[in-house]
């Protein structure tokens, strides 16, 4: 893909996650709690669960993009791999940094995140792949490929077996997951 052609997908792909990961936000109760679909549905209203439905669509359409791109740039991996890592943590800060300020919950702020954190990624990787598309080599895959396994495993391991902390916790039931409190 060329680079305006390149940025034009982003676009794109950023509106297609966000209505995929809108749709990911009620897959699990529309399944009846199956828990196989909690791996890419949320099972609660924690945030790490709104992190998830906004992952898994970026790491889906990435998926798409690599096996149509034909020869990806050397970097493709990692400036994925930092869009797919600068997402949740933009929805971490500014979810957190609004409820902070605003000591309040606002529906229309989260949603408006939401596109914005996946567009934000999406943006990120290009400029990475715009800027530096021949940078790494072997090692900087090798880099990449560690860092996509660990959130991924992250994202597919922490639904069924959630950390007892804040970020998973659900704030309707106080539950954590699937496995205890979950919808």
């Amino acid at each position: 893909m060329g680079n305006t052609a390149s940025f034009s997908w982003q676009i794109i792909s950023s509106f297609i996650a966000f209505v995929v990961g809108a749709l990911f936000h009620f897959v699990f109760e529309m399944s009846g709690g199956w828990k196989p679909v909690a791996f890419i549905g949320a099972v609660n209203e924690s945030t790490w669960e709104h992190l998830k439905i906004a992952f898994w669509p970026m790491f889906f359409l990435f998926l798409f993009e690599l096996a149509i791109n034909g020869k990806a740039p050397e970097n493709f991996l990692l400036a994925k791999a930092a869009g797919l890592y600068f997402t949740p943590a933009l929805i971490v800060i500014l979810f957190y940094s609004y409820k902070m300020i605003f000591h309040t919950h606002n529906l229309a702020y989260d949603i408006t995140i939401f596109f914005c954190a996946i567009l934000a990624g999406n943006i990120l990787s290009w400029k990475l792949l715009s800027v530096f598309p021949s940078s790494g080599g072997r090692g900087t895959r090798a880099m990449a490929v560690i860092f996509l396994t660990v959130i991924v495993l992250s994202f597919s391991f922490f639904t069924y077996f959630p950390p007892r902390v804040f970020l998973f916790r659900d704030p309707r039931t106080g539950g954590f997951g699937i496995i205890r409190g979950g919808r």
